[in-house]
């Protein structure tokens, strides 16, 4: 947390972009433009876009992923409630609590809000599985490299090192923004 000459509390927030239907990219560029917008959202770095192939989940769609941060005043339980609302104006439809996953036009997840531990019905964080998913890593290391991981005291870059040396097998290929 920070604290500005103006008296705000600014968080940092690491966020996870995803999307397998539609013009994917194009998805999470106006996604990233929509908290760009946000009056209580600063953004302060968004990766490269990742393909990636489909993880816990059967699909011939595969997904764009990005990583970003932010600085946000907002809780984050209305982060949250924010991020839902971006994927709703993108066509999200959220299946009922412990479906299985499925193809979707936008995912956002709330990765870590500063070095906050929370555990609650609407919210884990960290994210549970970020550590396991290397389309999650891979863009988060690009400008999160530092970052340490509330729960394993690790920075990304190590975390993703381990899941590489795990011999982790998941397709991931960086990509380019279309203009």
């Amino acid at each position: 947390m920070i604290r500005m000459g103006s008296g705000a509390e600014f968080h940092e927030a690491g966020l996870s972009l995803g999307s397998n239907l539609g013009q994917s990219a194009a998805i999470l560029q106006s996604a990233w433009k929509q908290l760009q917008n946000h009056p209580a959202i600063h953004p302060v770095a968004l990766s490269a876009p990742y393909r990636s192939q489909p993880v816990d989940m059967v699909s011939v769609h595969w997904f764009v992923n990005a990583a970003a941060l932010v600085w946000t005043t907002l809780t984050p339980q209305a982060l949250l409630r924010e991020l839902q609302a971006i994927e709703a104006s993108h066509g999200r439809d959220r299946p009922v609590q412990g479906s299985r996953s499925r193809d979707r036009t936008l995912d956002l997840d709330l990765l870590f809000y500063d070095a906050l531990i929370l555990h609650s019905a609407e919210l884990i964080i960290p994210h549970p599985r970020m550590q396991e998913r290397l389309f999650v890593l891979q863009p988060l290391v690009e400008i999160a490299s530092d970052r340490v991981h509330p729960l394993s005291g690790k920075p990304m870059r190590e975390l993703l090192l381990d899941l590489e040396k795990n011999g982790i097998n998941q397709i991931v290929e960086q990509l380019r923004w279309p203009r």
